[in-house]
C-alpha cells in the first residue's frame, strides 16, 4: 500500500484522493492500548503500512479535528470494538466518520470485534446497548448517526477474538 503525502480536498472524488496513510486505527485506549493495539500498531509498521493512532497528536492539539482529517486520509480503517468502545462519544464520532468515508471515498473497514459479540456490535446490544441508553436524552442529535455506523460496522466481515 503506498501512499504520498499530497493534500485531500474534502469535496475529492475516490479517484483523486492522496492517502497520507495507509491505516487509521480505532480503538478505546484504556481496554486495549497498551496490549492489543500496541501490538497491532507495531506489526502493522514492521509490515511498514502507514498507521495512524492518536498518539501522533501533538500536546495542545484540538483532537477531533486531526482525527478526523486523518480519518479522511487513510487508505482503510481497523476499528478494534471492546467492551467499552461505545462508552467513548470520541469512538463513536470516529466511527461515523469512518462509515462515511467508507461510503464517499470506497475506504476499506476492517473490524475486529476484542472480547465482545458482533451481533452486540450491529444491534447495540450487551454493553454497546448500555452505553447508548445514557446516550438518548443528551445526546439525541447524534445517537441516530452512531447506530447506524455500529450496525454497518458489525455486518462487516471481520475478525472476532473471543475470550481466552
Amino acid at each position: 500500500m503506498a501512499s504520498t503525502s499530497a493534500q485531500m480536498a474534502s469535496d475529492s472524488s475516490p479517484f483523486d484522493l492522496r492517502w497520507t496513510h495507509d491505516v487509521f486505527l480505532s480503538f478505546r485506549g484504556e481496554d486495549t492500548r497498551y496490549d492489543f493495539t500496541d501490538h497491532l500498531y507495531n506489526a502493522l509498521v514492521g509490515k511498514g503500512i502507514i498507521t495512524f493512532r492518536d498518539e501522533k497528536l501533538k500536546r495542545g492539539e484540538k483532537i477531533a479535528p486531526k482525527l478526523l482529517n486523518a480519518i479522511e486520509k487513510s487508505r482503510s480503517s481497523i476499528v478494534v470494538f471492546s467492551k467499552t468502545y461505545a462508552d467513548s462519544r470520541w469512538c463513536l464520532d470516529e466511527l461515523a466518520k469512518i462509515i462515511e468515508c467508507s461510503r464517499k471515498y470506497r475506504q476499506i473497514v476492517f473490524p475486529i470485534f476484542y472480547h465482545v459479540d458482533p451481533s452486540d456490535v450491529r444491534k447495540q446490544t450487551g454493553r454497546f446497548g448500555e452505553a447508548f441508553t445514557k446516550y438518548e436524552e443528551n445526546w439525541k442529535n447524534k445517537v441516530q448517526s452512531w447506530r447506524e455506523a455500529l450496525t454497518e460496522a458489525g455486518n462487516l466481515s471481520g475478525w472476532h477474538v473471543n475470550e481466552g
